[in-house]
């Protein structure tokens, strides 16, 4: 009789570099679950900036979900702020969360690597990006895998996870034991473009896009199709906004690219509005309008 596999090791401490709306939320997510969480991004006041939103996203959902405020003080006080690098060395996760551009990922994990305990994993929370050309400039790509959470992390049940051919099984196992102790619900992807929710999700909106460009039915008329039609919870229009129209023209250039499908071709108006500077609730303006606020938060 053969002993049972070992339990995978558990993570204790993350770090989570960039501290944009998608580091923020995570970062707020894996403090609520009992780790320690050091926001790391190129200029500390930007990381003192997300550490802080993390913190105000730990007490919005207290309010709207009804968590338990003497949970709260706890977690908010395991978000700190990583003025470099550094708690790298003593992290049990270093998870990426920057921007949609291939290089700039490979060259912080890179960063990472070379500060890391040997038992760290890495993760990207890439949407759209292949595991295995972000594990290109790696010594040991093998303790790279894709951790793609959804924005509101809080809110959104759902982590994708994805190894890449060269991911070890054990990172694998270690990842997703992580994302399930967060209460995620998780599901798997092949190391594909875009892997599931993002492919789909691409194609719905660009396809909204060029229904709203030929005239087919308005802005508004479109995203309550959506909505009640299909039981979605925003109109593409709607989620673009919250997403970021830079962001969702990068992942439909990066399935272009990928795919070799024309499908994935981003619309004019899409790259208009972001030539425009009209990048969604970050920015003001996108499809829709927004008041003008510090902090946009869904």
């Amino acid at each position: 009789m053969t002993d049972p596999a070992p339990a995978p090791r558990p993570v204790r401490t993350v770090v989570v570099i960039g501290a944009g709306i998608m580091g923020r939320g995570i970062a707020a997510q894996a403090a609520l679950g009992g780790h320690t969480v050091w926001v790391e991004d190129l200029k500390r006041e930007l990381a003192e900036e997300g550490a802080a939103a993390a913190r105000r996203l730990l007490d919005r959902a207290a309010a709207k979900a009804g968590l338990p405020a003497e949970a709260l003080p706890a977690a908010r006080d395991r978000i700190r702020v990583a003025p470099d690098l550094g708690p790298c060395a003593e992290a049990d996760l270093i998870l990426e969360a920057a921007p949609e551009k291939l290089e700039l990922k490979q060259e912080l994990l890179a960063s990472a690597e070379a500060r890391a305990a040997a038992h760290a994993l890495l993760a990207s929370n890439t949407s759209s990006l292949p595991i295995g050309r972000i594990a290109e400039k790696l010594g040991d790509p093998g303790r790279l895998v894709g951790l793609h959470f959804f924005n509101p992390v809080l809110q959104m049940p759902l982590v994708e996870l994805i190894p890449s051919a060269r991911t070890r099984p054990e990172v694998t196992a270690r990842a997703e034991a992580f994302a399930r102790g967060l209460g995620k619900t998780v599901v798997r992807s092949a190391d594909r473009p875009g892997f599931v929710t993002t492919r789909a999700l691409a194609a719905l909106l660009n396809e909204a896009i060029g229904m709203l460009e030929e005239g087919v039915a308005t802005r508004d008329d479109i995203d309550t199709a959506y909505r009640l039609g299909f039981h979605h919870p925003l109109g593409p229009f709607e989620l673009a906004d919250l997403v970021g129209l830079d962001t969702a023209l990068s992942i439909l250039d990066v399935l272009r690219e990928g795919l070799r499908d024309p499908k994935y071709e981003a619309r004019p108006m899409l790259r208009r509005l972001v030539a425009e500077g009209k990048l969604g609730r970050k920015t003001g303006e996108g499809f829709y309008r927004y008041p003008a606020t510090k902090e946009v938060t869904p």
